[in-house]
C-alpha cells in the first residue's frame, strides 16, 4: 500500500516516524511487485514527504498567508464499484486479449498435427514434348525413366495407415500445450483483477489520507486563529502565533500533496482498467471480507487445485512427456497407402488414354547418423526438466500462500489496534486542547497531541486498506481470482 504508516511511540520521535513510514511503504510495495506485475505505484519520496508534512517535520517559517486552499474537487459521474471496475478491465485490457489470441493460435496446432491422419490429395497437370522418341532420364537415380510426348492430368492420394502411435503422441502433446495456454489466459485474467483491486484500494486509501490531512488543516487553522486572537489580547506570545502558523502551513502542504497522491492513484486505476484517462467517478467503499481461516492448510489445498500457473506447469509437463513418447517412435516404421488416377488426352503410342494404380509404401528407418537418438535424448531431458519446473512451481505457490496469509493476519489484527489508538489519541488531544486553553499547557504539547491524532487516523486507514489489498493478494495466491 502507498498509505503512510506512522510509527507511534510514547515520545513521538518524528525522525523515527518518518523512517518507519518509508520502510513500511517500501516493504509493502515490494511484496506486491514480487507477486505479479503491476503498474508502478508512486515513489516512496511522495508518501514520505506527505508523512513529513502531516506529522509536522521539516518545518519552515510561515510566509504571508495567500488565502485558504480551494476545496478538493469532488469526483464526478456515477459511482464505480469494484466488480464494475474489474468487468471493464477484463473487456478492455490488451494484455488479456493478447493471451486469448495466443491460446487460439495454440489450438490451431492441434489441427496441424491431426492433419497427418487425413488423406493428402494432390491434382497435377503435366505436358511434355520429347526431342527424340525413346529418350530416357538416366542421371540422378539408379533406375531409368523414359520420356514420352504427352499432356496428362490426374490426382494422387496418400493416406497414412500407421506410424505406430507417433502422430497420436504429437496430438496429445499439442492438446496439453493448448491447456497450458488456456491456463495462462486464466492467470492473466487473475492478474488483471488483482491489479484493479490493488489500485482501487489504493485510491480509497489515498482519499482517506486526504481526508485526514484536510481535517488536520482545519484543526490547525482553528488553533492558529485562536492563538492569534489570544495574542492580540496579550494572552499568548508572538512565538506561539508563529509556531501555530508554521503548523497550519505544513497542514496545507500535506493537503496539496495528498490531493496529488489521489490523482496519481486514480490515473493508475484507469490504466489497470484499460483506459488512457484517469478514473474520475466516486468509488464505492468495499466492506471487509470474512475472517481468515485459522490455519493455512485449507488454503494450500485450494491453491494446489486452482492456481492457474501451477495448472499450466502441469500441462506443460504432460506435453513434454507426450512429445518424448513421440520422439521415441521415430525409429518405428511408417506405412502409407498410395493411389493415383488420371487422363492422358494427348500421348504417343507408348501410352494409353488413362491410368490408375494403387499400392503401399513401408518406410523403415535404418541409420541417419544418430539424429533420432539425439532427438529422443533431447525430448527426454526436456520432459525431466519440466517435471522439476512443476515441483519448483509448487514450492513457490506454497510459499506465496503462507506468506500472504501471515501478512493478511497481521493486517487484520492491526485494524482493531489502530481503531483503539484513534480513540485514545482523540481523547488525548481533547485534554491537551483544554490544558492549552486554560493556560496550563504549551503549544508544543498541543502540537504533539494533534500529531498523535493525525498519525493514528492515517494508521487506521493504512491498516484497513492494507488488509483489503493483502486479502486480494491472498485470493490471487489461492486461485480465487481466476
Amino acid at each position: 500500500m502507498i498509505l503512510t504508516r506512522a510509527l507511534l511511540v510514547t515520545t513521538l520521535s518524528v525522525t523515527a516516524a518518518i523512517a518507519a513510514v518509508a520502510h513500511a511503504q517500501s516493504a509493502e510495495q515490494g511484496g506486491v511487485e514480487t507477486a505479479r506485475t503491476l503498474p508502478p505505484a508512486p515513489s516512496a519520496a511522495i508518501s514520505t514527504t506527505l508523512a513529513a508534512s502531516i506529522t509536522g517535520t521539516a518545518a519552515t517559517p510561515r510566509a504571508a498567508n495567500t488565502g485558504p486552499l480551494s476545496a478538493t474537487p469532488a469526483p464526478v459521474g456515477e459511482p464505480l464499484t469494484l466488480p464494475q471496475a474489474e468487468a471493464m478491465a477484463l473487456r478492455k485490457q490488451p494484455m488479456l486479449q493478447a493471451a486469448q489470441f495466443r491460446a487460439r493460435a495454440q489450438r490451431e496446432r492441434i489441427r496441424e498435427q491431426s492433419a497427418a491422419r487425413l488423406p493428402t490429395i494432390v491434382m497435377n497437370a503435366t505436358g511434355s514434348l520429347v526431342a527424340d522418341t525413346g529418350t530416357s532420364t538416366a542421371a540422378g537415380a539408379l533406375t531409368t525413366s523414359s520420356l514420352s510426348d504427352r499432356f496428362a492430368y490426374g490426382g494422387t492420394l496418400v493416406q497414412l495407415v500407421t506410424d505406430f502411435g507417433r502422430t497420436s503422441s504429437l496430438i496429445s502433446s499439442e492438446r496439453s500445450e493448448t491447456q497450458a495456454a488456456n491456463d495462462r489466459t486464466i492467470l492473466t485474467q487473475a492478474a488483471i483483477r488483482l491489479s484493479v483491486r490493488d489500485a482501487y484500494f489504493q485510491v480509497l486509501g489515498a482519499e482517506a489520507v486526504l481526508h485526514a490531512a484536510e481535517e488536520a488543516r482545519r484543526n490547525r487553522a482553528l488553533i492558529y486563529h485562536q492563538v492569534s486572537e489570544l495574542a492580540a489580547s496579550q494572552l499568548r506570545s508572538t512565538l506561539d502565533v508563529n509556531f501555530a502558523g508554521v503548523l497550519e502551513s505544513q497542514a496545507e502542504l500535506a493537503v496539496v500533496q495528498a490531493r496529488s497522491l489521489v490523482e496519481q492513484q486514480r490515473a493508475r486505476l484507469g490504466t489497470a482498467m484499460g483506459n488512457q484517462q484517469a478514473v474520475t467517478a466516486p468509488l464505492v467503499a468495499e466492506a471487509l471480507p470474512s475472517d481468515l481461516p485459522a490455519t493455512v492448510t485449507m488454503l494450500l489445498a485450494e491453491a494446489d487445485t486452482q492456481r492457474a500457473d501451477l495448472q499450466a506447469a502441469r500441462a506443460e509437463q504432460m506435453a513434454a512427456k507426450e512429445f518424448s513418447k513421440a520422439q521415441t517412435r521415430l525409429n518405428y516404421p511408417t506405412l502409407d497407402a498410395l493411389g493415383s488416377a488420371g487422363q492422358i488426352p494427348f500421348h504417343d503410342h507408348t501410352l494409353q488414354g488413362n491410368y490408375a494404380a494403387a499400392g503401399f509404401n513401408l518406410r523403415v528407418p535404418i541409420f541417419n547418423g544418430g539424429l533420432f537418438h539425439a532427438q529422443q535424448a533431447e525430448a527426454a531431458l526436456n520432459a525431466s526438466a519440466r517435471e522439476r519446473d512443476t515441483r519448483e512451481q509448487q514450492l513457490e505457490v506454497s510459499q506465496q500462500v503462507q506468506t500472504t496469509w501471515i501478512a493478511a493476519q497481521e493486517a487484520f489484527q492491526s485494524i482493531a489496534v489502530t481503531r483503539r489508538l484513534v480513540e485514545q489519541s482523540r481523547e488525548a488531544f481533547r485534554l491537551a486542547k483544554a490544558r492549552y486553553d486554560a493556560g496550563l499547557g504549551s503549544i508544543v504539547e498541543l502540537n504533539e497531541a494533534q500529531l498523535n491524532q493525525t498519525s493514528a487516523e492515517i494508521s487506521v486507514a493504512d491498516a484497513t486498506f492494507t488488509y483489503l489489498s493483502r486479502r486480494a493478494l491472498l485470493d490471487y495466491a489461492t486461485g480465487q481470482l481466476n
